[in-house]
């Protein structure tokens, strides 16, 4: 089939009822749960420009959960059992806040290797974000993540490093926020036959691939977070310390506080760590209107994926080459 042809299919209206099946799988704490499923949403929603979708969420039961948590999953998402026996084109797997030093003694372990199984099984193409990336890759070479010395958090600039065409609307450079406490060690993942499609000189691999029968895609960044997302997160984890929840004061995220306010959260750390006690909290600086520079970059890639979807519904083997799926969506260029 001609790239003419391809541009022609995926430009087609969709017709009634052909819409695709996204899964999210929202493993994310409490705090971040309906923030989770709208960044992606909204994420998906701009990416489909040509690519109708409906999304269904599920979640994992094994996840500790307040009582106003456990409501709201039970109000709009799906059991993982509805999962199993499913028609999903595309999966999205969330991550998770880590508790155990093991990946194997996370909460979730067992239903997560279950799902990384059946979705090799059962998707045209999964993405694995963050701790489901690393139990992912564990359970399938072995490869353990490595803790980092402090936690990872800021924007990272990010280069392509291998033409593929989840890329192809991608420019040559640009930022992604990261947010974890381990990682996945490039070389390993490259001796296990891992493509990385993307790396930060100061986060390591961004995007890597994995052909699993389905076509498995692998993030250690945060695409889909909003532009408050690391301030908020910022501001969760120095209220973890002034309550006595975490020995070390959490560094400013990197690249991503103006400079002014980036001072004033370093004064008031200074205050912090000195002057203990609940009521400091009032006087933590306020966050500002942030603006999120990586969304267009993370369109672009959820285009991309998309697209690739659509392609494999229609039976176009492999992955759509560069040139159809950048005449398919120039916006995102």
């Amino acid at each position: 089939m001609s790239l003419l042809s391809l541009d022609r299919l995926l430009r087609r209206p969709a017709p009634a009822g052909e819409k695709l099946t996204i899964g999210l799988v929202n493993n994310m704490p409490d705090a971040a749960l309906k923030t989770t499923e709208r960044q992606f949403r909204e994420l998906l929603d701009r990416a489909a420009t040509n690519t109708p979708f409906k999304l269904r969420v599920f979640s994992f039961p094994e996840l500790s959960r307040s009582v106003d948590g456990r409501r709201y999953i039970a109000e709009h998402h799906e059991p993982i059992e509805n999962l199993w026996a499913s028609d999903i084109d595309g999966l999205i797997v969330t991550g998770a806040a880590p508790v155990a030093a093991r990946i194997e003694d996370e909460p979730c372990w067992p239903t997560l290797t279950r799902l990384v199984e059946w979705a090799e099984r059962h998707t045209k193409s999964t993405i694995w974000s963050c701790l489901a990336a690393h139990a992912a890759v564990r359970h399938l070479d072995g490869i353990e993540r490595r803790p980092l010395g402090a936690k990872l958090s800021g924007v990272f600039d990010c280069g392509r490093v291998a033409d593929h065409a989840l890329l192809a609307l991608a420019p040559p450079r640009w930022t992604t926020p990261h947010s974890r406490y381990n990682e996945l060690p490039e070389a390993e993942l490259r001796a296990r036959g891992y493509r990385i499609l993307s790396r930060s000189r100061a986060a390591g691999a961004d995007i890597f691939t994995k052909r699993c029968g389905s076509a498995f895609v692998f993030l250690q960044g945060h695409p889909e977070y909003d532009a408050g997302a690391l301030g908020r997160e910022y501001r969760r984890d120095v209220v973890q310390f002034i309550a006595g929840k975490r020995n070390d004061y959490p560094e400013l995220p990197v690249d991503y506080f103006p400079d002014d306010v980036a001072r004033a959260m370093r004064d008031f750390r200074a205050i912090a760590e000195h002057q203990p006690g609940d009521a400091l909290f009032e006087r933590f600086p306020a966050l500002p209107a942030m603006s999120a520079p990586w969304h267009g970059a993370a369109v672009g890639f959820f285009a991309a994926w998309l697209a690739q979807l659509e392609a494999r519904r229609s039976r176009l083997f492999g992955w759509l080459p560069a040139p159809a799926l950048r005449s398919f969506s120039p916006t995102y260029a």
